[in-house]
């Protein structure tokens, strides 16, 4: 069974919250781990409303300083220390993060019982968080200020040794490790069994391009080609295009076309302007140009490729 590689949508909305959507906020869970990607305002009572477990985020990636993408960040970090948190949190974001949290603590004379540690994020293509899984990178922006994306990519996988194979042939333990690295298998008397014949290639990788506040560009194209799911902004309908490149946003065709020349296996869009109310006229233009596209709207859960 593959591991879980989910997006969970806490806020849609651009610029301010309406009575219906939050500002921008997701959490993305990949297996027993939760990454959160953004912290608009009311982020901390999406968390609880959605039964997302905030003490288990460890890692925030924080897109560009408008305050629709930092303004939950504050009172999150207030409740976890409220809550006990002890274990380190950290926190990517531009220039000027720090500062605003620190000036936030400083004032409230609060000492954390955990460390805040912030990663800047700077000009250019910047790998920023590795695990045994998984490797973030950032993505830059088109926008008033600078902005930032993010790519989340799973490692390429050892290959798996077959249940029959190792019965039928008895591999000893200690040459496991090397068999899932791509070695042949090593037999009494130096015959060679090839690899391939033992063993099965792992899950094709899979990935998610969070793409931020961006006017249309195709900077970043390269580097979300093929990915499994990507998020862009689509604040206006097209017939707001001349709007949408003042502001340095996108509408609906924009973001289909990004999709369709990178290939991308699914579309969301996502930081819908509050003067729209239904939202339907959004996936009917986008789809004009890229079928697979959906609506990051609050509490929708989506997969990252196949499970």
């Amino acid at each position: 069974m593959r591991r879980k590689f989910q997006v969970h949508i806490l806020g849609s909305s651009a610029a301010t919250p309406t009575s219906l959507r939050h500002t921008t906020a997701q959490v993305l869970a990949y297996n027993n781990k939760y990454f959160l990607l953004d912290c608009g305002e009311g982020t901390q009572m999406q968390l609880r409303r959605l039964k997302l477990p905030m003490m288990k985020i460890d890692h925030i990636f924080i897109s560009h300083l408008h305050g629709d993408h930092y303004l939950g960040l504050p009172g999150l970090l207030f409740s976890l220390h409220l809550l006990g948190r002890k274990k380190d949190l950290n926190v990517y974001a531009p220039l000027g993060m720090q500062q605003i949290i620190e000036v936030q603590f400083t004032l409230s004379q609060l000492v954390p019982m955990y460390k805040v540690i912030f990663h800047e994020l700077t000009a250019g293509r910047q790998h920023i968080y590795e695990d045994r899984y998984l490797n973030v990178e950032t993505m830059e922006m088109e926008h008033r200020i600078p902005a930032y994306g993010f790519l989340i990519k799973e490692k390429e996988m050892n290959r798996n040794l077959r249940k029959e194979s190792i019965l039928k042939y008895k591999i000893p333990r200690e040459q496991m490790a090397a068999i899932k690295d791509g070695a042949d298998l090593v037999r009494p008397g130096g015959k060679a069994i090839p690899n391939h014949e033992i063993t099965e290639a792992p899950p094709r990788p899979r990935s998610y391009a969070f793409c931020s506040d961006t006017a249309y560009t195709e900077k970043f194209l390269q580097q979300i080609k093929g990915a499994d799911l990507l998020y862009h902004e689509a604040t206006f309908l097209h017939d707001k295009a001349a709007i949408a490149a003042e502001k340095t946003h996108s509408t609906t065709i924009e973001a289909a076309m990004l999709a369709q020349k990178a290939g991308v296996k699914q579309l969301l869009l996502g930081h819908y302007s509050a003067r729209y109310n239904d939202l339907e006229m959004f996936t009917e233009e986008a789809r004009q140009v890229f079928t697979s596209t959906q609506l990051a709207e609050e509490g929708k859960v989506f997969q990252v490729g196949e499970e």
